[in-house]
């Protein structure tokens, strides 16, 4: 049993200094957890809020992937199904059939499906999609918007820096929590995207 004579004697002075160390690294370790705990449970991604998107075309050719990871999504539950369709057919187009030369979209992405009279399904090839939202501009303008740009992150890097966001002019790409509502509109569009997760 130790007795208070043979306790160290600690002046007032290196007992606060002491403390103030004791204090400085608990409060470090104390900062480092909750930045590790808050990194592991607030990983964020990419996404792009379709009511800001202009469609100028900078996802095609800012994009570190190439082809971009952005790519064009359908939204099927708002599509029209039209015969005529803005985010298909090039403005002015006299002949509704599937030619190269009617379609909007450079790389032929867009697959154009007859239902029935006078209904058409527009499916979306990723591995063609560029990004370039020509269709999407067209939609927009001479239909129900139905397609929308979104990034598809089984391509994202999920950089620390998008190259796309930072010259974005409309600043429609931000961090999001994975498990927050994805900014798209159409259901399957949006399921089409989780599962891809």
């Amino acid at each position: 049993m130790n007795s208070e004579k043979d306790l160290p004697i600690i002046s007032r002075r290196e007992f606060f200094r002491k403390g103030m160390q004791w204090s400085i690294l608990l409060g470090l370790g104390g900062i480092t957890v909750g930045l590790i705990s808050k990194t592991m449970s607030d990983k964020t991604i990419w996404q792009i809020d379709t009511k800001k998107c202009i469609q100028c075309g900078r996802c095609a050719t800012n994009c570190i992937k190439n082809p971009s990871a952005v790519k064009c999504f359908h939204g099927y539950d708002l599509c029209g199904y039209c015969d005529l369709c803005g985010g298909y057919f090039k403005p002015g187009t006299k002949i509704l059939t599937t030619a190269a030369e009617n379609q909007l979209c450079p790389t032929a992405a867009i697959n154009r499906k007859f239902i029935e009279e006078p209904f058409f399904e527009y499916d979306i090839d990723k591995k063609l999609c560029i990004g370039c939202g020509k269709c999407v501009k067209g939609c927009g303008a001479f239909g129900n918007g139905s397609l929308q740009l979104q990034i598809d992150h089984s391509l994202c890097d999920n950089c620390n820096e998008c190259a796309i966001a930072r010259d974005c002019p409309s600043n429609a790409i931000s961090r999001v929590l994975p498990k927050k509502a994805y900014l798209m509109q159409g259901l399957r569009a949006h399921n089409e995207w989780k599962n891809k997760l």
